[in-house]
Formats: structure tokens, C-alpha cells, sequence
């Protein structure tokens, strides 16, 4: 097939999208989502030329990184420009305006593209291509400011109530319990270190939902988005968290924390340098203490 022949690739493309532009600037483009990574895709050395650039039906050259971003390195397709000058150097190519515009274009089609693979028919298709490709649409989210809440919709994390199936961001937000003003998560090395931890009891008792993140680039991907949907995202293991609480229960922490305020002072002596501060908790049920990151800190 022509795909086989373009990529080298042994198995048929994912998904495949056909396009072409007209108006001020015209090319065509085809774009391919393999089915797996490449097991050298973050190799920092490798050459990367999964796009092959044609100027009226000439090669001209296959650098990608002029005409995609890094995060996107592993989509594979041609692109045919009718704008572009036949004779044009490498040089002049880097500073072509043009050449941004194909850039920006093609970056739309591909997340058009893996859109479409999630709404589609086949939800196995898509736990594929998130199984090879998580890192790339994390990637994207960190460096890519523009495309931010598009590539958020396509994230997917196993959380306290997606059972074995893992769960969207939109899906999240509409289970959300009528007072639950935030998104929370929780970052760890796996799925199952993090269901046992004492910083989800408070977050479960409430009924709120913690989504499970695992994979070390998560925390970078947050660190960005910060929000979705209006619903700021809130780490259950970081200074900061508050839970929503009626006047009653606002009252009773209050007297709660003046009544151990001497307890916390001197356990604060006793630990010295080792913490910067010890404080009440509303985070934890039946576990007697957690260690808490600064809101900013790791």
C-alpha cells in the first residue's frame, strides 16, 4: 500500500486524513496515525522525517521539524505546496512564512485526526493509540499553548469511579457533584500505589472523584493546564487543598485546631528542620498523618 511504501512501516496506519487548502495559500496534505510508537520516538539524535514536503509534485525535502512540532514527530504523511519555490534552499525554507502556516495547518488536522479516532466507532482504537501516544498529546499540552483545551479533551486516566475503564476530562467534569468546585488527581507511580493512599480518604468519603495520574510527564502536562472547563485542577497531595464545607463544619474545624494548636506546636519542635510546618488535616479519615508537598514544590 502507499503508506507501507512511504514509511517503511510492516502494518497498515491507525487513521488517515486527506485534505486540502485553498485561498490565499494552497497545498494538499495526507496525514497517517501509525498504530504503534516507534521504539526510538524521544531519541533526542533522531532525524526527524515522518513528513515529506513536495513542491508542485517535486520532493523537495522530508525534515519535519520545519513543518510539524516535536510532540507531533510520530504522524507520517506528504505535503504538497503550490506556493513554495521550486529552487529554494534549506536556509530560506527556515525562515518561510509560508512553511508557518503549513505548520499551524497541519498541527489542526492532526488533532482533528486523533479527535476522530476517539469519537469513533471503536473505543479499542483509541486505547491503542493512547497507549502509544499519551506522552506525545502530554507533550503537546506542556509546549503547545494555542492547541492547550483541545489536546485536555483527548486525555484519558483511571480514576476512584472509571472501574477498569479509563475516563475523559469531559466525562469527569459531568459527574462531578453539584458543590465540587475543582478537578482533583492524584500523581503516583501506579494505579495501584495510588488507590491505597491515606490523601484520597477525605476526597472519597465527600463522593468526589480523584483521577489516578501515573505517568511521570503528567505532572509537567498539569503543571500547564491548570484548568478545564472553568474547573481549576487540584493536586490531593499538595498544600492547598480545600474542601467545600457547610458553616457548621467550618465551626467545628476551627475549635478542632485550636483545641491541638499546642500539640502541633511542639510536634513541630520535635521535627525541627525535617518539615516547615505541622497543621490540622481535612485530607485524611483514619490515617493519623500524611506528608504534604508545598503547592509549588515536589
Amino acid at each position: 500500500s502507499f503508506y507501507k511504501t512511504l514509511t517503511n512501516d510492516w502494518e497498515e496506519h491507525l487513521s488517515v486524513k486527506h485534505f486540502s487548502m485553498e485561498g490565499q495559500l494552497e497545498f494538499k496534505a495526507l496525514l497517517f496515525a501509525p498504530r504503534r510508537a516507534p521504539f526510538d520516538m524521544f531519541e533526542p539524535k533522531k532525524k526527524r522525517n515522518n513528513i515529506k514536503l513536495y513542491v508542485r509534485r517535486v520532493f523537495i525535502m522530508d525534515d519535519s521539524e520545519e513543518l510539524i512540532p516535536e510532540w507531533l514527530s510520530f504522524v507520517k504523511g506528504v505535503v504538497d505546496s503550490e506556493d513554495l519555490p521550486l529552487n529554494i534552499s534549506r536556509e530560506s525554507l527556515q525562515q518561510n512564512k509560508i512553511l508557518r502556516v503549513i505548520k499551524k495547518s497541519l498541527t489542526k488536522k492532526c488533532i482533528e485526526l486523533f479527535t476522530e479516532i476517539a469519537e469513533s466507532e471503536s473505543a479499542e482504537d483509541y486505547k491503542k493509540f493512547y497507549e502509544a501516544f499519551s506522552k506525545n498529546l502530554k507533550l503537546g499540552i506542556h509546549e503547545d499553548a494555542a492547541n492547550r483545551n483541545k489536546l485536555a479533551k483527548l486525555l484519558r486516566y483511571y480514576s476512584t469511579k472509571s472501574g477498569d475503564d479509563t475516563t475523559s476530562l469531559e466525562a469527569y467534569v459531568e459527574r462531578m457533584k453539584p458543590n465540587q468546585k475543582a478537578i482533583y488527581y492524584i500523581t503516583g507511580e501506579s494505579k495501584a500505589a495510588v488507590e491505597k493512599s491515606p490523601f484520597l480518604e477525605a476526597l472519597t468519603k465527600k463522593g468526589y472523584e480523584v483521577l489516578y495520574m501515573t505517568d511521570p510527564i503528567d505532572e509537567y502536562a498539569v503543571q500547564q493546564l491548570k484548568d478545564f472547563d472553568d474547573k481549576k485542577l487540584v493536586c490531593a497531595t499538595k498544600e492547598g487543598l480545600e474542601l467545600e464545607m457547610t458553616d457548621d463544619e467550618k465551626k467545628a474545624k476551627e475549635e478542632e485546631k485550636a483545641a491541638f494548636e499546642n500539640l502541633c506546636k511542639k510536634m513541630k519542635e520535635i521535627l525541627g528542620d525535617q518539615v516547615e510546618k505541622v497543621s490540622l488535616s481535612d485530607r485524611i479519615v483514619n490515617s493519623p498523618c500524611v506528608l504534604v508537598t508545598g503547592e509549588f514544590g515536589w
